[in-house]
Formats: structure tokens, C-alpha cells, sequence
């Protein structure tokens, strides 16, 4: 192993340039950086918290691209949460040695990946791939969770025509080998041994595809019982701690949900709770889902007498608005404010996203600096942050605003009226 991974500084600064990665360059930074511990030509990553590309991959195309679903769900169910393993399984149509290292996350969905190792790996080198890959995953959920604006409606997008395609790839095919092993058991056929292999290996594809659909199902989705179930958990402190009594009322009936839908559902929930427990005489609060026809309806009800400029957060407003979201407000003064955010299930697609939607509340208050002339250092200083990060975000917003200085997105931000952040 190489023995620069014995230098806690390298291994910080590995962690840093992992974290710091881009979304797309997650997996390929992560096995980059891995290398020097544990040689290996190829690389795939799963996690069931990333509902628009639940599979990633990197390395040898010569083996990435040969890769199918149902060989990873065989992997998965040989992985052991929490370690790395090394174990003989069949990847891109070949029995190969692979690592497999699997999360195991206090909330949310593990994430699993798997190596192809150049040699055979120590059990120090595993020691140290696994510890990483548990921060990576970990980062991989909170992105995937919290995910910028312009992400939503493509990733709901995305997870409905997925779903539909894999509903139609699986009536054809299902068509398909159900006639074969029509045909396979025709009394005209006489040779037993070849029609009773056939009938095997087409009943056993018959169930691969199956589950194929299965998995995708729960990679991409999650039931709307499960998700509040989260939403509970996130909640359950803040509700032993608070002299407001909070009542939390999940959906009666439970739907699967895109995840992107179940993501926003629950940082929204949460968003107008805080905001109802800060209003000023509140002592009770209602948190409630409903599944109305193609809607999501998320209720949040207190009883502060006081509801002048009762609105919900902009934040939360950037987090609906690419889904199609809206807004219900019914305020009375002396009996409360009710609160209601509407959220289609399902969007065919991308909606239209304001240059600056694209941007999370940091990349904004970067932004609104740019915007007056300041440079990476006052930044920081004013934001408490470091320089680097402060890179980090101009990098990250020039991308996401798709210019190519600092002068062309502080004119952007002039122009779409950039309102002041506030901290």
C-alpha cells in the first residue's frame, strides 16, 4: 500500500478532494484517489437515495459498459453493510475476484460499491477503502437529499420515463420468453434434456427480468409511509424538547413516491414547522400528508394569534417551484395560520428554471460578494468560510449560471435583481 496513506494530512486532504468533487466526478474522484491503496481498473457505485442515476460507473469501458442490473443486485445481496469484502461473483458476463464495499448509514438507503482490484487487496487496504467509502456514501445521500433547484424536475423527469421504460422493456420481454417456453413445451419437441435446459434458463430470465423492475423500483422510489417514517425520526427530538405540542399525521393512504418528491416532502415539512414553532404565542402545531389524486399535500397548521406577513421561506419556494409546486395560505388573526404545499407525483417534462434557482443558498451569498465587487478573501472572511471553499462555490455557480467570469454572473445578478441573502 502506498505509505503515503500513513500521513494523516494526505488522508485529510484525500477526503477534502473527495467531498469537493462535482456531482458527476463523485465516483470517478473516489476511485481515483483510491488507487494508490487498492489498484483497480474498473468501478460502479449503487445507492437507492439517487433517484435520477442510481448507478454510476467509471474505469475500463470494456467493463463498465457490459454491466447489467441484475448482476448487481446478486452483488448486493453478497455485500456486508459497514465492510469491505472481497468475494467471486459474476460482473460484465465474467466471474471475476471484486471488492465490494457497502455502506451502512443510520438513515436513509446503503450504497454499495464494487472494484475490480488489480491484484489482491490487503486487509489494511480494505480497512481503508471502507472508511472512505462510508464518508463518500454518506456526502452521496446528503446531495441526493438536498439536491439544487435545477436538479428536481429533471430527476423527477427522469425517474417517471425510467419507470415507464421499464415497464414497457418488461411486458415485451415478459411476452417474449413466456412464447418461448410455449413453444419449449410443445409435444412436438422430443428431446427432453434441451427442452427442459431451455425452460430453465427461460423461466430464470423471466424472473431477473422481474427483478430488475423490482430494484429499480426501490432505487428510485420509496413508499409514502416510509418516507414520513423519516420525517418522524428527523422531527422526534424536536418534539421531546419543545413545550409546543407538535402533531405529526402521516398520509392514509401509502403510494410509492419518487424520491425527489419524498426528499422535498420532508426538508419542506420541516421548513414550515421551524417557521411555525418560531412564530411568536404558538403552542400547538399540525404537520399532516395527504395523497389527493396526482398531488401531494403537505399541511402545516399552528395557532400563533399573530399572522401578519405569514409567507412561506424563499428557500422552500426554490425547492418546489422546478417540481410544479404551489402554495396555499390561509391566515386568521387570534386563530392561526395554515400553510399548505402542493406537489404533483409525477412531471413528463424538465419545467423552465430561472438562472438563479440553479443556485443553493450558499452559492447565492458567494454570488451577492461578486455582485459587489469583493474577491475570494472578503468573501470568506465575511461568510466564515475558507478560501478554498469560497473557490469551490464560484466554480460551481459559474458553471451552474453558464458564464465564464466573475463580471458576466455579477451582471447576471444585476439584471435578475438578485435580493439581498439573508444569513
Amino acid at each position: 500500500m502506498d505509505e503515503s496513506w500513513s500521513d494523516a494530512l494526505h488522508v485529510l486532504d484525500v477526503v477534502d478532494r473527495v467531498l469537493n468533487a462535482p456531482v458527476p466526478d463523485l465516483l470517478p474522484r473516489f476511485a481515483r484517489e483510491i488507487s494508490g491503496v487498492l489498484p483497480h481498473h474498473a468501478a460502479v457505485m449503487q445507492t437507492g437515495d439517487c433517484p435520477r442515476t442510481p448507478v454510476k460507473f467509471s474505469g475500463d469501458k470494456t467493463v463498465t459498459d457490459l454491466i447489467t442490473s441484475t448482476e448487481l443486485q446478486h452483488l448486493d445481496a453478497a455485500g456486508e453493510p459497514g465492510r469491505a469484502v472481497v468475494v467471486d461473483g459474476v460482473l460484465a458476463g465474467a466471474r471475476r475476484s471484486l471488492v465490494l464495499v457497502t455502506s451502512a448509514p443510520a438513515v436513509g438507503n446503503r450504497a454499495m460499491a464494487v472494484l475490480v482490484p488489480s491484484g489482491q487487496p490487503g486487509e489494511e487496504a480494505l480497512a481503508v477503502v471502507e472508511r472512505l467509502w462510508n464518508i463518500v456514501s454518506v456526502e452521496a445521500r446528503q446531495r441526493a437529499v438536498d439536491p439544487a433547484p435545477d436538479l428536481l424536475a429533471g430527476t423527477l423527469a427522469a425517474a417517471t420515463a425510467r419507470a415507464r421504460a421499464i415497464t414497457d422493456l418488461g411486458l415485451t420481454q415478459a411476452t417474449t420468453l413466456v412464447a418461448l417456453l410455449g413453444v419449449l413445451r410443445s409435444r412436438s419437441l422430443t428431446d427432453q434434456v434441451a427442452r427442459r435446459t431451455a425452460t430453465d434458463l427461460a423461466a430464470t430470465a423471466l424472473l431477473d427480468l422481474r427483478a430488475v423492475a423490482d430494484r429499480d423500483q426501490v432505487l428510485s422510489a420509496e413508499f409514502a409511509s416510509t418516507a414520513f417514517a423519516e420525517l418522524i425520526e428527523r422531527l422526534g427530538p424536536l418534539a421531546r424538547h419543545i413545550d409546543v405540542a407538535l402533531d405529526l399525521a402521516g398520509p392514509a393512504e401509502d403510494r410509492s413516491l419518487a424520491q425527489a418528491i419524498a426528499h422535498t416532502a420532508r426538508t419542506v415539512t420541516t421548513g414550515l414547522v421551524l417557521a411555525a414553532l418560531a412564530r411568536p404565542g404558538t403552542r400547538r402545531v399540525r404537520a399532516s400528508w395527504t395523497l389527493n389524486g396526482p398531488s401531494l399535500r403537505i399541511t402545516v397548521r399552528d395557532d400563533a394569534p399573530e399572522t401578519d406577513g405569514v409567507t412561506p421561506a424563499p428557500g422552500l419556494s426554490e425547492r418546489i417551484a422546478p417540481l410544479g409546486g404551489q402554495w396555499e395560505v390561509d391566515a386568521v388573526p387570534g386563530w392561526g395560520t395554515t400553510i399548505t404545499a402542493v406537489l404533483p407525483l409525477e412531471i413528463t417534462e424538465p419545467l423552465t428554471v430561472r438562472p438563479l434557482d440553479r443556485l443553493n443558498s450558499r452559492e447565492l451569498e458567494v454570488l451577492e460578494g461578486i455582485s459587489r465587487g469583493q474577491r475570494n478573501r472578503q468573501i470568506a472572511e465575511q461568510l466564515q468560510l475558507s478560501e478554498h471553499t469560497v473557490k469551490f462555490h464560484v466554480r460551481n455557480l459559474l458553471e451552474k449560471l453558464e458564464v465564464s467570469s466573475r463580471g458576466e454572473a455579477a451582471a447576471l445578478a444585476r439584471d435578475l435583481r438578485l435580493a439581498p441573502v439573508v444569513a
